[in-house]
Protein backbone atom coordinates (compact mmCIF):
# COMPACT_ATOMS: atom_id res chain seq x y z
CA UNK A 1 0.00 0.00 0.00
CA UNK A 2 1.35 3.56 -0.80
CA UNK A 3 2.18 6.12 1.96
CA UNK A 4 -0.42 8.19 0.29
CA UNK A 5 -2.96 5.18 0.53
CA UNK A 6 -1.80 4.44 3.75
CA UNK A 7 -2.87 8.71 4.83
CA UNK A 8 -6.32 8.32 3.51
CA UNK A 9 -8.72 8.47 6.47
CA UNK A 10 -10.32 4.64 7.44
CA UNK A 11 -13.93 5.01 9.15
CA UNK A 12 -14.91 2.62 7.41
CA UNK A 13 -13.18 -0.05 9.65
CA UNK A 14 -14.62 1.63 12.68
CA UNK A 15 -18.09 2.01 11.49
CA UNK A 16 -19.29 -0.37 8.81
CA UNK A 17 -17.19 -3.59 10.41
CA UNK A 18 -18.34 -3.54 14.17
CA UNK A 19 -21.96 -2.99 13.00
CA UNK A 20 -22.05 -5.62 10.91
CA UNK A 21 -20.08 -8.05 13.05
CA UNK A 22 -22.94 -7.27 15.74
CA UNK A 23 -25.37 -7.88 13.54
CA UNK A 24 -23.84 -11.34 11.78
CA UNK A 25 -22.90 -12.58 15.59
CA UNK A 26 -26.76 -12.42 16.70
CA UNK A 27 -27.61 -14.73 13.37
CA UNK A 28 -24.84 -17.16 14.36
CA UNK A 29 -26.22 -17.25 18.18
CA UNK A 30 -29.74 -18.21 16.90
CA UNK A 31 -27.80 -20.30 14.51
CA UNK A 32 -25.33 -22.36 16.91
CA UNK A 33 -27.23 -22.16 20.55
CA UNK A 34 -28.62 -25.52 20.16
CA UNK A 35 -25.43 -27.07 20.41
CA UNK A 36 -25.27 -25.80 23.80
CA UNK A 37 -28.69 -26.78 24.83
CA UNK A 38 -29.61 -29.88 23.29
CA UNK A 39 -26.95 -31.99 25.67
CA UNK A 40 -29.53 -30.66 28.27
CA UNK A 41 -33.10 -31.13 26.47
CA UNK A 42 -32.81 -34.95 27.48
CA UNK A 43 -36.54 -36.66 27.97
CA UNK A 44 -38.06 -33.29 26.83
CA UNK A 45 -38.91 -33.98 22.82
CA UNK A 46 -36.71 -37.24 23.37
CA UNK A 47 -34.40 -36.30 20.90
CA UNK A 48 -31.95 -39.22 19.75
CA UNK A 49 -28.17 -38.47 18.76
CA UNK A 50 -29.97 -38.76 15.05
CA UNK A 51 -32.25 -36.22 16.15
CA UNK A 52 -29.83 -33.69 17.47
CA UNK A 53 -28.00 -33.97 14.38
CA UNK A 54 -31.36 -33.18 12.51
CA UNK A 55 -31.98 -30.24 14.73
CA UNK A 56 -28.59 -28.74 13.96
CA UNK A 57 -28.17 -30.00 10.21
CA UNK A 58 -32.20 -29.17 8.97
CA UNK A 59 -31.39 -25.54 9.54
CA UNK A 60 -29.22 -25.46 6.22
CA UNK A 61 -31.73 -27.07 4.11
CA UNK A 62 -33.94 -23.64 4.72
CA UNK A 63 -30.36 -22.20 4.09
CA UNK A 64 -29.90 -22.70 0.76
CA UNK A 65 -33.14 -21.01 -0.34
CA UNK A 66 -32.34 -17.67 -0.34
CA UNK A 67 -29.29 -17.14 -0.84
CA UNK A 68 -29.27 -16.11 -4.70
CA UNK A 69 -32.10 -13.91 -4.07
CA UNK A 70 -30.52 -12.04 -1.54
CA UNK A 71 -27.64 -11.41 -3.28
CA UNK A 72 -29.22 -9.85 -5.96
CA UNK A 73 -31.30 -7.90 -3.98
CA UNK A 74 -28.04 -6.18 -2.06
CA UNK A 75 -26.60 -5.77 -5.46
CA UNK A 76 -29.44 -4.32 -7.64
CA UNK A 77 -31.32 -2.50 -5.22
CA UNK A 78 -30.12 -2.27 -1.19
CA UNK A 79 -27.37 -4.57 1.12
CA UNK A 80 -28.61 -2.52 3.81
CA UNK A 81 -32.60 -3.14 3.05
CA UNK A 82 -32.39 -6.61 2.16
CA UNK A 83 -30.37 -7.13 5.41
CA UNK A 84 -32.52 -5.27 7.61
CA UNK A 85 -35.85 -7.41 6.41
CA UNK A 86 -34.09 -10.72 7.32
CA UNK A 87 -32.96 -10.07 10.51
CA UNK A 88 -36.71 -9.28 11.72
CA UNK A 89 -38.04 -12.17 9.87
CA UNK A 90 -35.04 -14.26 11.44
CA UNK A 91 -35.77 -12.63 15.10
CA UNK A 92 -39.08 -13.71 15.16
CA UNK A 93 -38.41 -16.98 13.71
CA UNK A 94 -35.56 -17.89 16.33
CA UNK A 95 -38.40 -16.84 19.51
CA UNK A 96 -40.35 -19.62 17.56
CA UNK A 97 -38.09 -21.91 18.21
CA UNK A 98 -39.15 -21.54 22.06
CA UNK A 99 -42.92 -22.49 21.34
CA UNK A 100 -42.01 -25.97 19.49
CA UNK A 101 -43.66 -28.84 20.98
CA UNK A 102 -42.63 -32.13 18.93
CA UNK A 103 -39.38 -32.15 17.36
CA UNK A 104 -41.39 -32.28 14.10
CA UNK A 105 -42.47 -29.02 14.65
CA UNK A 106 -38.85 -28.32 15.67
CA UNK A 107 -37.56 -29.60 13.06
CA UNK A 108 -39.90 -27.03 10.92
CA UNK A 109 -39.06 -23.90 13.25
CA UNK A 110 -34.98 -24.51 12.43
CA UNK A 111 -35.72 -24.77 8.80
CA UNK A 112 -37.64 -21.40 8.90
CA UNK A 113 -35.39 -19.85 10.25
CA UNK A 114 -32.34 -20.94 8.33
CA UNK A 115 -34.30 -19.55 5.12
CA UNK A 116 -34.05 -16.25 6.90
CA UNK A 117 -30.73 -16.22 7.77
CA UNK A 118 -29.95 -17.76 4.39
CA UNK A 119 -29.60 -14.65 2.45
CA UNK A 120 -27.72 -12.42 5.38
CA UNK A 121 -23.94 -13.90 4.32
CA UNK A 122 -24.04 -12.86 0.55
CA UNK A 123 -25.90 -9.57 1.08
CA UNK A 124 -22.87 -8.51 3.37
CA UNK A 125 -20.22 -9.68 1.27
CA UNK A 126 -21.85 -7.28 -1.36
CA UNK A 127 -21.76 -4.69 1.17
CA UNK A 128 -18.27 -5.11 2.09
CA UNK A 129 -17.63 -5.42 -1.86
CA UNK A 130 -18.36 -1.65 -1.70
CA UNK A 131 -16.61 -0.74 0.95
CA UNK A 132 -13.30 -2.22 0.82
CA UNK A 133 -10.83 -3.01 -1.90
CA UNK A 134 -9.67 -6.23 -3.03
CA UNK A 135 -6.08 -5.58 -1.24
CA UNK A 136 -7.59 -5.17 2.15
CA UNK A 137 -10.49 -7.81 1.39
CA UNK A 138 -9.27 -11.01 3.57
CA UNK A 139 -8.99 -8.53 6.33
CA UNK A 140 -12.22 -6.94 6.04
CA UNK A 141 -14.00 -10.46 5.89
CA UNK A 142 -11.92 -11.81 8.27
CA UNK A 143 -13.14 -8.93 10.63
CA UNK A 144 -16.36 -9.53 10.06
CA UNK A 145 -16.58 -13.18 10.59
CA UNK A 146 -14.80 -12.97 13.79
CA UNK A 147 -18.32 -12.26 14.53
CA UNK A 148 -18.49 -16.39 14.10
CA UNK A 149 -16.05 -17.20 17.20
CA UNK A 150 -16.92 -14.10 19.25
CA UNK A 151 -20.34 -15.31 19.39
CA UNK A 152 -19.51 -18.51 21.04
CA UNK A 153 -17.08 -16.96 23.22
CA UNK A 154 -19.82 -14.85 24.48
CA UNK A 155 -22.91 -16.96 24.19
CA UNK A 156 -21.74 -20.44 24.86
CA UNK A 157 -21.04 -19.15 28.75
CA UNK A 158 -24.17 -17.54 28.71
CA UNK A 159 -26.33 -19.81 27.30
CA UNK A 160 -24.83 -22.21 30.15
CA UNK A 161 -25.56 -19.71 32.96
CA UNK A 162 -28.97 -19.06 31.39
CA UNK A 163 -29.94 -22.97 31.26
CA UNK A 164 -28.54 -23.17 34.86
CA UNK A 165 -31.59 -20.62 36.02
CA UNK A 166 -34.34 -21.37 32.96
CA UNK A 167 -35.75 -23.96 31.13
CA UNK A 168 -34.03 -24.19 27.34
CA UNK A 169 -37.26 -22.61 26.20
CA UNK A 170 -36.51 -19.56 27.48
CA UNK A 171 -32.93 -19.21 26.55
CA UNK A 172 -34.00 -19.63 22.93
CA UNK A 173 -37.18 -16.85 23.48
CA UNK A 174 -34.45 -14.19 25.05
CA UNK A 175 -32.05 -14.77 22.65
CA UNK A 176 -34.50 -14.48 19.34
CA UNK A 177 -35.16 -10.70 20.80
CA UNK A 178 -31.68 -8.92 20.17
CA UNK A 179 -31.89 -9.06 16.42
CA UNK A 180 -35.42 -7.43 16.85
CA UNK A 181 -33.42 -3.80 18.40
CA UNK A 182 -30.39 -4.57 16.45
CA UNK A 183 -32.21 -3.77 12.93
CA UNK A 184 -32.67 -0.19 14.60
CA UNK A 185 -29.29 0.77 14.75
CA UNK A 186 -28.28 -0.66 11.72
CA UNK A 187 -31.09 1.11 9.89
CA UNK A 188 -29.26 4.39 11.18
CA UNK A 189 -25.70 3.04 10.71
CA UNK A 190 -24.89 1.39 7.82
CA UNK A 191 -25.02 2.84 4.27
CA UNK A 192 -24.99 0.59 0.88
CA UNK A 193 -22.00 2.45 -0.64
CA UNK A 194 -19.48 5.43 0.60
CA UNK A 195 -21.18 8.12 -1.04
CA UNK A 196 -24.42 7.31 0.90
CA UNK A 197 -22.86 7.25 4.39
CA UNK A 198 -22.84 10.76 6.52
CA UNK A 199 -20.08 10.14 8.10
CA UNK A 200 -17.41 9.39 5.79
CA UNK A 201 -14.88 12.32 4.66
CA UNK A 202 -15.19 12.98 0.88
CA UNK A 203 -11.38 12.20 0.99
CA UNK A 204 -11.97 8.67 2.01
CA UNK A 205 -14.86 8.05 0.05
CA UNK A 206 -13.15 9.33 -3.37
CA UNK A 207 -10.14 7.31 -2.19
CA UNK A 208 -12.58 4.52 -2.04
CA UNK A 209 -14.15 5.08 -5.43
CA UNK A 210 -11.23 4.91 -7.05
CA UNK A 211 -9.85 2.02 -5.57
CA UNK A 212 -12.71 -0.22 -6.31
CA UNK A 213 -13.34 1.09 -9.54
CA UNK A 214 -9.26 -0.04 -10.63
CA UNK A 215 -9.90 -3.20 -8.73
CA UNK A 216 -13.14 -3.78 -11.49
CA UNK A 217 -10.88 -2.42 -14.13
CA UNK A 218 -8.26 -5.05 -13.29
CA UNK A 219 -10.61 -8.31 -13.52
CA UNK A 220 -11.19 -10.25 -16.37
CA UNK A 221 -14.27 -10.15 -18.48
CA UNK A 222 -17.21 -12.33 -18.16
CA UNK A 223 -18.32 -13.71 -21.55
CA UNK A 224 -21.77 -12.14 -22.05
CA UNK A 225 -21.55 -10.32 -18.42
CA UNK A 226 -24.24 -13.08 -17.96
CA UNK A 227 -25.00 -14.75 -14.40
CA UNK A 228 -24.90 -18.03 -16.00
CA UNK A 229 -21.40 -17.09 -17.45
CA UNK A 230 -20.16 -16.44 -13.87
CA UNK A 231 -21.64 -19.51 -12.25
CA UNK A 232 -20.70 -21.88 -15.14
CA UNK A 233 -16.71 -21.17 -14.31
CA UNK A 234 -14.93 -24.01 -13.38
CA UNK A 235 -13.59 -21.78 -10.71
CA UNK A 236 -16.77 -20.78 -9.03
CA UNK A 237 -17.89 -24.38 -9.10
CA UNK A 238 -14.17 -25.64 -7.44
CA UNK A 239 -14.81 -23.41 -4.88
CA UNK A 240 -18.75 -24.69 -4.46
CA UNK A 241 -17.25 -27.83 -4.10
CA UNK A 242 -14.61 -26.71 -1.61
CA UNK A 243 -16.92 -24.79 0.82
CA UNK A 244 -19.57 -27.91 0.93
CA UNK A 245 -16.60 -30.53 2.22
CA UNK A 246 -14.71 -27.71 4.64
CA UNK A 247 -18.96 -27.11 5.73
CA UNK A 248 -19.16 -30.63 6.92
CA UNK A 249 -16.40 -30.40 8.47
CA UNK A 250 -16.96 -26.97 10.37
CA UNK A 251 -20.16 -27.61 11.44
CA UNK A 252 -19.95 -31.19 11.94
CA UNK A 253 -17.43 -30.55 14.69
CA UNK A 254 -18.57 -26.70 16.10
CA UNK A 255 -22.34 -28.17 16.81
CA UNK A 256 -21.11 -31.44 18.50
CA UNK A 257 -18.14 -29.38 20.36
CA UNK A 258 -20.41 -29.22 23.51
CA UNK A 259 -21.70 -32.20 23.81
CA UNK A 260 -17.86 -33.70 22.93
CA UNK A 261 -16.48 -31.30 26.24
CA UNK A 262 -19.67 -32.72 27.87
CA UNK A 263 -18.00 -35.67 28.17
CA UNK A 264 -14.91 -35.21 29.09
CA UNK A 265 -16.19 -33.03 31.91
CA UNK A 266 -18.22 -36.09 33.02
CA UNK A 267 -21.25 -34.94 32.17
CA UNK A 268 -20.71 -31.06 34.00
CA UNK A 269 -22.81 -28.03 34.59
CA UNK A 270 -23.88 -26.14 31.92
CA UNK A 271 -21.94 -23.48 33.01
CA UNK A 272 -18.92 -25.27 33.28
CA UNK A 273 -19.41 -26.74 29.92
CA UNK A 274 -20.56 -23.22 28.31
CA UNK A 275 -16.79 -21.84 29.88
CA UNK A 276 -15.18 -24.40 28.39
CA UNK A 277 -16.34 -24.45 25.05
CA UNK A 278 -15.55 -20.98 24.85
CA UNK A 279 -11.64 -21.69 25.33
CA UNK A 280 -11.22 -23.27 21.63
CA UNK A 281 -13.88 -20.46 19.76
CA UNK A 282 -11.24 -18.06 21.50
CA UNK A 283 -8.12 -19.62 19.99
CA UNK A 284 -10.11 -19.80 16.72
CA UNK A 285 -10.46 -15.77 16.76
CA UNK A 286 -6.98 -15.33 16.77
CA UNK A 287 -5.82 -17.65 14.10
CA UNK A 288 -8.48 -16.72 12.05
CA UNK A 289 -7.61 -12.89 11.93
CA UNK A 290 -3.88 -13.42 11.76
CA UNK A 291 -4.32 -15.97 8.77
CA UNK A 292 -6.18 -12.93 6.95
CA UNK A 293 -3.40 -10.59 8.08
CA UNK A 294 -1.02 -12.88 6.38
CA UNK A 295 -2.92 -13.86 3.38
CA UNK A 296 -3.94 -10.01 2.49
CA UNK A 297 -0.01 -9.00 3.11
CA UNK A 298 1.52 -12.35 0.94
CA UNK A 299 -1.32 -13.01 -1.86
CA UNK A 300 -1.27 -16.54 -1.23
CA UNK A 301 -4.62 -17.53 -1.08
CA UNK A 302 -4.38 -21.16 -1.30
CA UNK A 303 -1.69 -22.11 0.80
CA UNK A 304 -4.10 -19.78 3.76
CA UNK A 305 -6.86 -22.28 3.24
CA UNK A 306 -5.66 -25.57 2.91
CA UNK A 307 -2.52 -25.39 5.40
CA UNK A 308 -4.64 -24.20 8.26
CA UNK A 309 -7.45 -27.28 7.09
CA UNK A 310 -4.55 -29.72 6.92
CA UNK A 311 -3.78 -29.23 10.60
CA UNK A 312 -7.50 -29.59 11.55
CA UNK A 313 -7.35 -33.16 9.80
CA UNK A 314 -4.43 -34.19 12.27
CA UNK A 315 -5.77 -32.85 15.39
CA UNK A 316 -9.70 -34.19 14.82
CA UNK A 317 -7.99 -37.35 14.53
CA UNK A 318 -5.60 -37.08 17.17
CA UNK A 319 -8.07 -36.36 19.58
CA UNK A 320 -10.60 -39.42 19.28
CA UNK A 321 -6.78 -41.75 20.13
CA UNK A 322 -6.05 -39.88 23.27
CA UNK A 323 -7.11 -40.21 26.42
CA UNK A 324 -6.62 -37.32 28.70
CA UNK A 325 -9.04 -34.88 29.18
CA UNK A 326 -6.15 -31.67 29.00
CA UNK A 327 -4.70 -33.27 25.87
CA UNK A 328 -8.14 -33.34 23.97
CA UNK A 329 -9.17 -30.12 25.09
CA UNK A 330 -5.80 -28.91 23.56
CA UNK A 331 -6.63 -30.81 20.62
CA UNK A 332 -10.21 -28.88 20.06
CA UNK A 333 -8.44 -25.92 20.14
CA UNK A 334 -6.09 -27.02 17.37
CA UNK A 335 -9.10 -28.16 15.69
CA UNK A 336 -11.61 -25.06 16.20
CA UNK A 337 -8.55 -22.71 14.81
CA UNK A 338 -7.97 -24.87 12.08
CA UNK A 339 -11.35 -24.91 10.62
CA UNK A 340 -12.44 -21.00 11.11
CA UNK A 341 -8.74 -19.71 9.93
CA UNK A 342 -9.38 -19.69 6.54
CA UNK A 343 -12.24 -17.99 6.55
CA UNK A 344 -11.07 -14.15 5.68
CA UNK A 345 -8.73 -15.97 2.93
CA UNK A 346 -11.65 -18.31 0.96
CA UNK A 347 -14.45 -15.26 0.52
CA UNK A 348 -11.39 -12.96 -0.94
CA UNK A 349 -11.01 -15.56 -4.05
CA UNK A 350 -14.28 -14.86 -5.68
CA UNK A 351 -14.24 -11.00 -5.77
CA UNK A 352 -10.78 -11.06 -6.96
CA UNK A 353 -11.98 -13.57 -10.07
CA UNK A 354 -15.69 -11.75 -10.77
CA UNK A 355 -16.44 -8.63 -11.59
CA UNK A 356 -19.07 -7.18 -9.09
CA UNK A 357 -21.79 -7.49 -11.57
CA UNK A 358 -21.49 -10.83 -11.64
CA UNK A 359 -20.09 -11.90 -8.66
CA UNK A 360 -23.64 -11.63 -6.06
CA UNK A 361 -25.24 -14.94 -7.84
CA UNK A 362 -21.49 -16.48 -7.63
CA UNK A 363 -21.68 -15.81 -3.87
CA UNK A 364 -24.84 -16.93 -3.59
CA UNK A 365 -24.57 -20.03 -5.33
CA UNK A 366 -21.52 -20.94 -3.07
CA UNK A 367 -22.94 -19.92 0.63
CA UNK A 368 -25.53 -21.85 -0.66
CA UNK A 369 -24.72 -25.02 -2.06
CA UNK A 370 -21.51 -25.38 0.05
CA UNK A 371 -23.21 -25.25 3.55
CA UNK A 372 -25.31 -28.14 2.68
CA UNK A 373 -22.37 -29.44 4.43
CA UNK A 374 -23.82 -28.02 7.44
CA UNK A 375 -26.98 -30.70 7.11
CA UNK A 376 -24.32 -33.36 6.60
CA UNK A 377 -21.81 -33.01 9.13
CA UNK A 378 -23.78 -32.63 12.30
CA UNK A 379 -26.37 -35.38 10.95
CA UNK A 380 -23.79 -38.02 9.75
CA UNK A 381 -22.03 -37.62 13.70
CA UNK A 382 -25.46 -38.27 15.26
CA UNK A 383 -25.96 -40.63 13.04
CA UNK A 384 -22.79 -42.75 13.25
CA UNK A 385 -22.89 -42.27 16.88
CA UNK A 386 -26.30 -44.27 17.43
CA UNK A 387 -25.03 -46.35 14.86
CA UNK A 388 -21.32 -47.49 16.25
CA UNK A 389 -21.96 -46.35 20.22
CA UNK A 390 -18.97 -44.15 19.63
CA UNK A 391 -18.46 -41.03 18.31
CA UNK A 392 -14.94 -42.26 16.60
CA UNK A 393 -16.57 -43.01 13.34
CA UNK A 394 -18.29 -39.82 12.84
CA UNK A 395 -15.04 -37.87 13.44
CA UNK A 396 -13.09 -39.91 11.35
CA UNK A 397 -15.80 -38.99 8.73
CA UNK A 398 -15.37 -35.25 9.47
CA UNK A 399 -11.71 -35.66 8.73
CA UNK A 400 -11.97 -37.40 5.49
CA UNK A 401 -14.62 -34.47 4.09
CA UNK A 402 -11.66 -31.69 5.34
CA UNK A 403 -9.39 -33.81 3.27
CA UNK A 404 -11.42 -33.71 0.12
CA UNK A 405 -11.27 -29.92 0.65
CA UNK A 406 -7.72 -29.59 0.75
CA UNK A 407 -7.03 -32.27 -2.45
CA UNK A 408 -9.43 -29.66 -4.34
CA UNK A 409 -7.49 -26.45 -3.07
CA UNK A 410 -4.32 -28.32 -3.67
CA UNK A 411 -4.94 -30.08 -6.94
CA UNK A 412 -8.21 -28.36 -8.52
CA UNK A 413 -7.07 -24.62 -7.77
CA UNK A 414 -3.34 -25.44 -8.86
CA UNK A 415 -1.72 -22.43 -10.71
CA UNK A 416 -1.02 -23.69 -13.90
CA UNK A 417 -3.85 -26.10 -14.77
CA UNK A 418 -5.22 -25.90 -17.71
CA UNK A 419 -8.42 -23.95 -17.94
CA UNK A 420 -11.96 -24.99 -18.54
CA UNK A 421 -13.21 -24.42 -22.19
CA UNK A 422 -14.31 -20.50 -22.24
CA UNK A 423 -13.56 -19.88 -18.61
CA UNK A 424 -11.56 -16.31 -18.97
CA UNK A 425 -8.05 -15.71 -17.85
CA UNK A 426 -7.11 -14.76 -14.45
CA UNK A 427 -8.74 -17.26 -12.65
CA UNK A 428 -7.54 -19.81 -10.76
CA UNK A 429 -5.11 -22.79 -13.01
CA UNK A 430 -5.39 -20.58 -16.04
CA UNK A 431 -1.91 -18.82 -14.84
CA UNK A 432 1.44 -19.13 -12.80
CA UNK A 433 0.97 -17.90 -9.56
CA UNK A 434 3.26 -14.63 -9.39
CA UNK A 435 4.75 -12.78 -6.44
CA UNK A 436 1.93 -9.70 -4.57
CA UNK A 437 4.24 -7.22 -6.07
CA UNK A 438 2.58 -8.02 -9.71
CA UNK A 439 0.66 -5.44 -11.87
CA UNK A 440 -2.73 -4.71 -10.63
CA UNK A 441 -3.91 -7.06 -13.53
CA UNK A 442 -2.64 -10.21 -12.41
CA UNK A 443 -4.23 -10.05 -8.51
CA UNK A 444 -6.57 -12.34 -9.56
CA UNK A 445 -4.52 -15.01 -11.11
CA UNK A 446 -1.52 -14.45 -8.15
CA UNK A 447 -4.20 -14.83 -5.81
CA UNK A 448 -6.29 -18.23 -5.57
Amino acid sequence: MSAAAAAVPAKRWVYVIPVAAFMYMLAYLDRNNVSVILPYMDGDLELSAADQGMVGGIFFIGYVFLQIPAAILAQRWSARKTVLILMIAWGIAAMACALVQTKTQFYVARFVLGIFEGGVWPAVLILLASWFPLRERARANALWMACLPISSIIMAPLSGLMLDHASWRWVLLLQGAPPLLWAIVWWFAVADRPSQARWISREESDHLERAIAEDEAAKPKTAGSSYLAAIKQRSVLLLIAVYFFWMTGFYGFSLWLPSVIKTLTNDGSSTQVGLLTAIPFTVALAAMVGNAVWSDRTGKRRLSVALPLMVGIVALLLGQTVESPVVQMVLLCITAAAVFAPYGSFWAIPGELLRFEVVAVALGLINALGNLGGFAGPYLVGWLTDSTGSSLTGFAVLAAFLGAAVLIVIFGLRPGAPAAAGAPAGVPGSAPESEPESEPKEVSANRG
